[in-house]
């Protein structure tokens, strides 16, 4: 599913600005948890006729595109140390606390 923005809403004054499905109290989160406690994609239906597989589905497209804009990319690392470093109050280190 490429566009789930019809789908997933956020509201500020609802269950906190959390994304939910439809503008129902029904967040992506907890379709989630229901589905990490073991729960199927047929038993979410089941207990919550209210919503459809595409609704699911929208779920997973809003994950999948949240983690993408939270990416991080390396591109000017620092580079690693490559003598020891000495504790303070090490003679060898040169100062002494």
């Amino acid at each position: 599913m490429k566009d789930y923005k019809d789908i997933i809403t956020i509201e500020p004054d609802k269950r906190s600005g959390q994304p939910c499905i439809r503008g129902m109290r029904i967040t992506v989160y907890d379709v989630f948890e229901y589905l990490a406690s073991g729960m199927t994609v047929a038993e979410v239906l089941n207990d919550f006729p209210e919503l459809t597989e595409t609704d699911i589905r929208a779920c997973f497209a809003y994950a999948a595109d949240k983690e993408k804009s939270q990416a991080v990319v390396y591109t000017n690392e620092t580079p690693i140390r490559s003598e020891p470093i000495r504790p303070i109050g090490d003679p060898a280190s040169g100062s002494i606390s």
